[in-house]
C-alpha cells in the first residue's frame, strides 16, 4: 500500500545571549563542567528568576523575520515533570500564551516551492546536559537556564528531503537575523520530529510516534528515512502504530522505543506565579521590526542585480551569512564581483572544507583577498602562484606583495626572457612540436608547460602560448620555404 507521511518539526534553538534567561550566569559554551551555575539555574529552593529581555527581543526579531503574528501579552508556565537534568523537577516555558504565533517557512524541494505553516514560538528556558560513561553518568549544569526558543510547525512536510530543506532554510533565516549563533556542534539547534503515516487519499492523520532530541540537520533525514520505513512495514503487516517517544540510534540505522508518547495535561501545565506576564508596547514590536536584517532571498537577489552574478553563484554565497559578509567585503576593498566570487567559491570555500574549519577561524582578510586578486588582475602574478601566496593568506594573514616580493612569485612578463624560454622548450621536445603540427591540441599544453617549468612557474602562461605558437609555426614556414 501507498502511504502519505506526515512531519513536523519542534525546533528548539539557542538564543544568542551573553546571558542565561532567569539569571546572570553566562551562557557560552565549552566552560568546564558546572563552572556556569547559580542558585537559579540550579533550582535552589526561594531563588527567584529575572527574565532577560534580550531572550524576549531575539525570540520575537524571529517571530518578525517568519512572518508570525506577536502577541501583545504572553506569560511563562510550569511544565512539571522529572528528569536528573531538570534540576526544579519542572521547566518555565509558555504553553497557551506564547510570544508568536503562526507564521511559516518557504521550502524549494526539487523545484516545488511552497510554505510550511509554523504553530507558534515559545520561551523556555534550557535543561542541563546529561553524560553517559561506562560506569555511570554525570550532569552538567552549565547548558541548564540558556534561553531556548521553541518553533513548533504544523505536519505540513511529507518527506525526509522537505525536512531536511525546512531546518536548512530555518537555521539560514535565524542566522542571518542574529537570533542563534546556530552551530550545530555547540547543540545551538535541536529538534523533536513528530512522524505519521496515513494511506494516500485518506484526509486524517496517522497515529504519530515523537523522534526525540536530533542535533543535526543530517541525523533528522535518516532518522526520519528509517522511521518512515518501519511505520510503513508495521501497517502493511496489519500492525497499529503506538503513539509513543523513540530515539534515533545511528549504529543500527533504526529507530528505538523509549516511553509512550506524553499528552499536554501530563505535564500538569500552569502559570509561573514568579513571573509578570510580558506586555510588549506597539512601538517597541515596531522599532524591532524596523531593525530586521536583509534576509537570504532579497541578498541573493541583490547579488545578481548589483553584481552581475549568476544565479549559482549568488546562492552558494548567501547560504552562510559570513560567507555573503566577506564576499560583499572582497568587493568592497575593490575586487571586481566575478572574481571575488570565483576566489571566494572555490579556493575559500574549499580549504575551509578540507580543514573543517569555520571561516572565523583562518587568517585571510578580505582586504588581502582583494589585493591578491589585483595582482592577479594586472598581470603580476599568475594563478599557480597566486594559489601559493593564496594559501599563505589563509595561514597565516599578512600583505601579498610583501609575500610575493620575499618568495620571488612575481609574473615574469617580459616577452624576450619567455621567448628564451620557448626555444628551449621547443628544442628539446621535438616530438611534441610535430605532435602539435600534427594536429594534436595536448601537445601544445605540454610545450607551455615546459615553459612554465623552466620558468619555476612565474611565467606569464598566455604570453608563454604565444611565444610557443609563434616558433612552431615559424618552423613550419621555414621548412615549408
Amino acid at each position: 500500500m501507498k502511504y502519505r507521511a506526515a512531519i513536523g518539526l519542534e525546533t528548539h534553538v539557542q538564543l544568542a545571549t551573553r546571558t542565561k534567561i532567569f539569571c546572570a550566569c553566562p551562557a557560552a559554551f565549552g566552560a568546564p563542567p558546572n563552572t556556569q551555575v547559580c542558585p537559579v539555574c540550579l533550582g535552589y529552593p526561594g531563588a527567584m528568576p529575572a527574565l532577560n529581555e534580550e531572550a524576549v527581543r531575539l525570540t520575537v526579531l524571529a517571530g518578525l523575520l517568519l512572518g508570525c503574528r506577536i502577541n501583545p501579552v504572553s506569560r511563562f508556565d510550569r511544565k512539571s515533570y522529572f528528569y536528573p537534568d531538570m534540576p526544579k523537577n519542572y521547566q518555565v516555558s509558555q504553553y497557551d500564551q506564547p510570544l508568536c504565533i503562526g507564521g511559516g517557512v518557504e521550502i524549494e524541494v526539487e523545484g516545488r516551492r511552497r510554505t510550511v505553516r509554523l504553530t507558534r514560538i515559545h520561551l523556555e528556558e534550557d535543561v542541563a546536559k546529561n553524560t553517559h560513561f561506562a560506569g555511570g553518568s554525570g550532569v552538567d549544569f552549565n547548558r541548564a537556564g540558556t534561553p531556548l526558543m521553541e518553533i513548533v510547525s504544523e505536519p505540513d512536510l511529507e518527506s525526509p528531503a522537505e525536512a531536511m530543506a525546512y531546518l536548512q532554510a530555518l537555521r539560514q533565516i535565524l542566522v542571518y537575523g542574529g537570533i542563534t549563533a546556530g552551530n550545530l556542534e555547540e547543540g545551538n539547534l535541536r529538534c523533536d520530529v513528530n512522524c505519521s503515516l496515513r494511506p494516500e487519499g485518506r484526509p486524517e492523520l496517522g497515529v504519530k510516534t515523537e523522534l526525540k532530541n536530533l542535533n543535526t540537520i543530517k541525523g533528522v533525514f535518516q532518522a526520519l528515512t528509517a522511521e518512515i520505513r518501519r511505520q510503513a512495514q508495521v501497517l502493511d503487516a496489519g500492525g497499529t502504530i503506538r503513539q509513543e517517544t523513540r530515539r534515533w540510534d545511528d549504529a543500527s540505522g533504526s529507530t528505538q522505543a523509549m516511553r509512550s508518547k506524553e499528552y499536554a495535561h501530563d505535564y500538569r501545565y500552569f502559570p509561573e506565579p514568579d513571573l509578570l506576564p510580558v506586555a510588549l508596547a506597539p512601538e517597541t514590536v515596531e522599532a524591532w521590526r524596523q531593525s530586521l536584517p536583509e534576509l537570504p532571498a532579497a541578498r541573493r537577489a541583490r547579488f545578481e542585480r548589483e553584481h552581475g552574478l549568476p544565479a549559482y553563484d549568488a546562492g552558494v554565497l548567501v547560504a552562510e551569512k559570513a560567507v555573503a559578509d566577506f564576499f560583499e567585503a572582497v568587493v568592497g576593498a575593490g575586487a571586481p564581483p566575478k572574481a571575488a566570487s570565483n576566489w571566494v567559491m572555490t579556493d575559500l570555500l574549499r580549504r575551509l572544507a578540507e580543514r573543517e574549519m569555520d571561516l572565523g577561524a583562518c587568517r585571510l582578510e578580505p582586504a588581502a583577498l582583494a589585493a591578491l586578486i589585483a595582482l592577479v588582475e594586472r598581470g603580476a602574478l599568475n594563478m599557480p602562484s597566486a594559489r601559493e601566496v593564496f594559501a599563505e593568506l589563509f595561514d597565516q594573514g599578512g600583505e601579498p606583495e610583501a609575500i610575493v616580493q620575499r618568495r620571488g612569485l612575481a609574473q615574469v612578463s617580459d616577452a624576450d626572457a619567455i621567448g628564451a624560454l620557448a626555444d628551449r622548450a621547443v628544442r628539446e621536445n621535438p616530438a611534441s612540436v610535430e605532435a602539435y603540427r600534427a594536429g594534436k591540441a595536448a601537445a601544445l599544453q605540454h610545450l607551455i608547460g615546459q615553459v612554465m617549468r623552466l620558468s619555476r612557474g612565474k611565467a606569464d602562461p598566455r604570453l608563454a602560448r604565444e611565444a610557443i605558437r609563434a616558433r612552431i609555426e615559424d618552423v613550419a614556414e621555414t621548412d615549408d620555404a
